[in-house]
């Protein structure tokens, strides 16, 4: 088949790699966004040079031009692999075989941008990926195929996507592409009576509540971890919190106070139970570790974080 690829970062890269270097299809073209001045050349857009793939970039694939392109290629498929732009329906609509598109979920549930966040934020054991065919709704198109994975309990969005969800996923749309140029491909209609739908995890969905138990700051801190990276305050700075570890404790300390410093971070008490504080980030500071913070900043014991 002639396949068009709408994507970007290193998981469209390694998806055009994959089609490539399998060699059954051919690469038609490839769509993503434009370059952005200081910055590297999206990692897809050098894959594609170096194949000697044709790369188009536009500002939105809504404009007309860039629609005419599409069409222009002729392709007998489109997938989608990762994509943050909307993608007009007579684009996914024109291929002879249609439009398929990954996503990090166990499609109706956690419908959205930040799928593989919420998930962790939720404390939930479980999760996926989803091949569909994209409709006009988000992420509500019929199911083709699906993959679960366990999550394990100190996985991080980075870990969970790059360890599982992102390798699991090449693999899973080249079974796709298969059972579509097979005539195989199903179109299973998603349950709405089990959808979720949550928007972008940002800075106030980041906010870590110091009166909820500490399984649950626990669950946000890495459902945040890299971004957007959950966060409190220590006196007027707002402070990253990374890595860090729920400890049993006795009951009966204000949340958000430090309880003790020490070599290994700083714990923190919750309503039920203290957090291990161990890698934070001040603002205008990489990443270090919560002991070296602790040291700089003068943060003791009886302090309290969050107010």
């Amino acid at each position: 088949m002639k396949i068009a690829i709408i994507g970007q970062s290193t998981f469209g890269e390694a998806v055009l790699k994959a089609i490539a270097e399998r060699g059954d299809d051919q690469v038609a073209g490839v769509f993503c966004p434009p370059d952005r001045e200081g910055r590297p050349a999206d990692p897809i857009k050098t894959a594609a040079q170096e194949l000697g793939v044709p790369v188009f970039q536009f500002k939105r694939m809504r404009n007309q031009e860039a629609i005419d392109q599409f069409k222009a290629l002729a392709p007998d498929l489109c997938v989608m692999a990762y994509v943050t732009d909307i993608v007009p329906m007579n684009m996914i609509d024109f291929p002879p075989q249609g439009t398929i598109q990954y996503h990090p979920s166990l499609l109706p549930r956690h419908r959205g941008p930040s799928a593989i966040n919420w998930a962790i934020i939720s404390g939930e054991l479980e999760t996926g990926l989803t091949i569909f065919w994209p409709d006009d709704g988000l992420d509500t198109g019929p199911i083709l195929l699906q993959k679960s994975v366990a999550i394990g309990p100190d996985d991080t969005v980075g870990s969970l996507y790059f360890n599982q969800l992102f390798p699991m996923g090449v693999d899973a749309i080249m079974e796709s592409i298969d059972l579509v140029r097979s005539g195989r491909a199903l179109k299973i209609p998603q349950d709405e009576s089990q959808a979720t739908y949550e928007s972008w995890c940002g800075a106030d969905d980041a906010q870590i509540d110091w009166s909820k138990p500490a399984q649950q700051v626990y669950n946000l801190v890495r459902g945040c971890n890299p971004q957007p990276g959950a966060h409190t305050s220590h006196g007027v700075e707002r402070l990253k919190i990374f890595d860090c570890e729920p400890r049993s404790a006795e009951q009966g300390v204000t949340p958000g106070a430090v309880v003790s410093v020490g070599d290994d971070g700083f714990e923190v008490a919750t309503a039920r139970g203290n957090l291990l504080v161990k890698r934070v980030q001040p603002p205008g500071s990489k990443k270090i570790p919560a002991a070296e913070y602790a040291a700089a900043s003068g943060l003791n014991e009886g302090d309290v974080l969050g107010v």
